[in-house]
């Protein structure tokens, strides 16, 4: 018999499901990772850290995969190790204690809807500051223990991770989740199948997932389309976060709006008010809308019943931000709803238009999110001012700054997340026990003066420390592997130096937060970053939108410029900013440096985690900045523009940013003791600590949204509800009866001083003026006023002052108004009678906004 060469049969291979499996006296850390409480605990992520330190890196510190991934044996080991099992059952206990306190229900709860949420890196399912912000306030909700909920999308590929090309291209790469290794639990029935929520889109349903994500005490429900009930297409509704094409984005805004609203019915979930943290899930309001109209309400009684216990908080500063839609394509998936809420089409559209009856005009989430929310809010005090500007033409009759809902809560960020460990247990030390319950007490955070200058300096050189050899560590594989030049990556690593004066710059690249602008003047800027002694380096990180080609053309500016050879190691760009990069930076440079332009920085958040960890400030008074910056705890450019040109005001920021750099920052800096620090730089440290930081956490955000929204809302709420919706039905009535004689109430008689009525008035003197107005048989439901406007010297109109009249009898139908006019100012100004509903119910006069003008 003739040896073959090889005599082997085809495998025949088994699948294996191979279950995590813990020792009982370990389960605490298959609980605790499936809460994002970890995440804000360093304690808790020590515990499965010390587990395996390798492992824990190779798996990007998720506890989940970390318990997936670990060998059965290390668990028996640390199962009997009793110090360890001591540490992990404190932790344990302090997490339970946290878990079983109730929600307090002295205030109002909160459902929440967003398209994103920046929990932790750990779960891709935000791109940049909207979900930071989200899941921010949703740890805080937890934290403060509010009765909140909170929706959003689970998706598939998330937001794309980002490497460069040898040639500073953005690539943008799309990686599915696992979500068995994600800290996420799918909801399931009471026979443990998955619940689907149907939604529907005009003549056929999708039918998605519901995953529930533990933030704290607080649940996020995620919807999952990737269901094969679903086509192809709609299978792909949540694969990416802002992916696809505008009909994928309706479907997806759809999906939030309505599917989020039916998912909370479906869990059997009701709160008092209902939250839309951008428009992308306004028609959330056209579902609620049909609920009452199937309880048996009228549309306008529906709308009012939704309108008091919704807000709207708007986070783009220009019209363009915002998603419109054509008519046929919102029609596509929308027509159905008219019918539901008995209104025609045209009715429907209409409110997500301003002028309702031109049908030219696209159907905007924002303006719908508007006109069926009692108040609107922008996120920051100059964001308010903008959004009035923004959304005036929606209520016409009044002046952006008479626009009372149309308000503003400056964004905060959550101090557990984004204060580093060693600042945590700086204040832990210094500060009153009380201050971590009550961050926003401004007089805790002022025990940062009593900080030795020594103490400050050390715990800023090791976060220096860490960054430096973090950036070290985590890009140079990718480096080496995609930029080529070994010897060159090397050279950059070298360089990079943890005693270098170190400047971030990381944020969202669009063209309108300007990153080129340091770039203005490159021979200036080389002779500032090669002064051997006073070394400056620049740290650049952010990713581009894949169809922005303007924010990807900086990127790739900023990569070439950083490698000439006088920029080499010392303006470096880092790929793929995410949440764990971005800690790093906030807690390792030594400035944080935002150049927007006005007024497009609606707020920003970036600077105010930087600040709580000791970071200075070197911004443009836009945003939050122009609230926070305090002389001495910062640097700041003018929110005022010297050239309407963007070109010419570019060159000037740039320059005023160099000669900040050069005559400022760096000697300030460097001027060090003879313990190598400069007791002025502590200062602006301590300046910024102490007089910013308490007024830019979250918990004072919080705090704010419930003292200026959610409070008054409930309280309507409740008002208009009580009694099977009385007081409800009964404004509405009003309001019907208003409109349906509007175009007939009207001044019959008009008696003012002559010289009023010539226009030639003095200041000092007191004018009367008398109207009689018709009200059709409304019983005193008109006001009246006058209003006097001035002109600025660009040609802007405000109002400058406003004169009730008082209603003085009546005969009839005839209301009687009188009063005195008077300016205590010279100038050129216009004056004219508004006429207006009232009614003790209204909550702001743009809840009914019919207005008459009369001269």
């Amino acid at each position: 018999m003739k040896l073959q060469a090889c005599n082997a049969t085809a495998p025949n291979w088994r699948n294996v499901t191979v279950n995590t499996s813990i020792p009982e006296v370990l389960k605490p850390l298959d609980e605790i990772a499936h809460n994002m409480w970890w995440s804000w605990s360093h304690d808790a992520k020590q515990l499965y850290k010390v587990l395996d330190p390798k492992l824990w890196h190779q798996v990007s510190q998720n506890p989940v995969l970390m318990l997936t991934r670990i060998n059965y044996k290390t668990l028996e080991e640390f199962a009997e190790n009793k110090e360890y099992l001591a540490q992990m059952n404190k932790v344990y206990k302090e997490f339970r204690e946290y878990m079983d306190v109730k929600p307090d229900t002295s205030r109002p709860s909160v459902a929440y809807l967003c398209m994103e949420y920046g929990l932790s890196h750990v779960l891709k399912i935000y791109s940049g500051g909207l979900g930071i912000l989200a899941g921010d306030y949703i740890k805080e909700a937890s934290d403060s223990n509010v009765d909140m909920c909170a929706v959003g999308f689970l998706y598939r590929y998330g937001y794309f991770t980002q490497t460069l090309s040898m040639d500073g291209q953005q690539v943008a790469k799309y990686e599915a989740q696992n979500f068995a290794q994600l800290p996420i639990v799918r909801e399931t029935d009471q026979d443990g199948n998955p619940i689907v929520v149907d939604v529907p889109y005009n003549n056929y349903y999708v039918h998605a997932y519901v995953w529930r994500v533990n933030v704290g005490r607080v649940k996020l429900y995620l919807l999952d389309t990737d269901n094969e009930l679903n086509s192809e297409y709609d299978r792909q509704i949540t694969h990416s976060l802002y992916g696809g094409d505008w009909e994928n984005r309706l479907k997806q805004e759809i999906l939030l709006g309505i599917g989020g609203v039916l998912t909370l019915q479906k869990l059997g979930i009701k709160k008092d008010i209902y939250h839309c943290n951008e428009g992308h899930a306004a028609l959330c309001n056209v579902q609620r809308l049909v609920d009452f109209v199937n309880q048996g309400f009228t549309f306008n009684e529906a709308v009012e019943l939704v309108r008091t216990s919704s807000l709207y908080t708007v986070h783009t500063p220009v019209p363009a931000g915002h998603d419109y839609f054509d008519e046929g394509l919102f029609g596509k998936y929308m027509s159905g709803y008219p019918q539901k809420l008995g209104i025609s089409w045209d009715e429907f559209i209409g409110m997500g238009r301003v002028n309702p009856d031109d049908h030219n005009e696209r159907f905007c989430m924002s303006t719908f999110a508007c006109n069926t929310s009692s108040w609107v809010n922008g996120v920051s005090w100059l964001h308010g001012k903008v959004s009035q500007q923004m959304f005036n033409s929606i209520w016409k009759g009044y002046f952006p700054e008479e626009l009372s809902n149309v308000g503003y809560v400056t964004n905060g960020v959550h101090f557990p997340t984004w204060s580093a460990t060693e600042w945590k247990a700086l204040y832990g030390k210094y500060f009153p026990k009380a201050y971590y319950n009550d961050q926003s007490n401004a007089k805790y955070w002022e025990t940062i003066y009593d900080v030795a200058d020594s103490e400050i300096w050390e715990t800023r050189k090791v976060l220096k420390y860490k960054l430096v050899d973090y950036i070290k560590q985590a890009f140079r594989e990718d480096w080496l592997k995609n930029q080529g030049d070994p010897s060159r990556i090397v050279s950059i690593l070298e360089k990079i130096s943890p005693n270098a004066l170190t400047i971030g710059f990381a944020r969202r690249f669009a063209t309108y937060k300007r990153a080129h602008l340091l770039f203005s003047d490159l021979d200036r800027l080389a002779k500032i970053v090669n002064n051997p002694k006073y070394p400056v380096q620049f740290l650049f990180a952010g990713k581009a939108h894949p169809h922005d080609g303007g924010g990807q053309g900086l990127i790739k500016k900023i990569y070439e410029i950083s490698r000439r050879p006088e920029f080499l190691g010392k303006i470096i760009f880092l790929e793929n900013y995410d949440m764990k990069l971005a800690r790093r930076l906030v807690t390792g440079v030594d400035i944080w440096m935002n150049t927007p332009t006005r007024p497009l920085e609606a707020s920003g958040t970036s600077g105010e985690k930087a600040l709580m960890n000791g970071v200075v400030n070197l911004s443009v008074l836009d945003g939050w900045w122009l609230e926070g910056y305090r002389e001495g705890a910062g640097w700041a450019l003018t929110e005022k523009r010297t050239y309407e040109n963007q070109d010419q005001q570019d060159q000037l920021d740039a320059a005023t940013i160099y000669s900040m750099l050069e005559n400022e920052i760096i000697p300030l800096y460097y001027n060090q003791n003879e313990n190598g620090y400069s007791e002025g730089w502590i200062q602006t440290i301590k300046n910024s600590i102490a007089q910013i930081a308490p007024h830019y956490t979250m918990k004072r955000q919080l705090d704010d949204y419930y003292e200026k929204f959610y409070l008054p809302l409930a309280k309507r709420k409740d008002y208009l509800y009580a009694d099977d919706y009385a007081k409800a039905r009964e404004l509405v009535k009003w309001k019907e009866q208003v409109a349906e004689r509007w175009n007939d109430i009207k001044v019959v008689s008009a008696e003012k001083d002559p010289d009023l009525v010539s226009g030639n008035v003095s200041t000092g003197k007191k004018y009367k003026v008398r109207y009689v107005v018709d009200e059709q048989g409304l019983e005193d439901a008109i006001g009246v006023e006058i209003v006097t406007l001035q002109t600025d010297d660009e040609g802007k109109q405000s109002v400058c002052h406003i004169e009730p009249l008082e209603m003085v009898g009546h005969e009839g139908n005839l209301y009687t108004f009188e009063g005195t006019y008077s300016t205590p100012t010279a100038g050129e100004f216009k004056m004219a009678c508004r006429l207006f509903p009232k009614h003790k119910d209204l909550p702001h006069r743009q809840d009914f906004c019919y207005v008459k003008w009369y001269n």
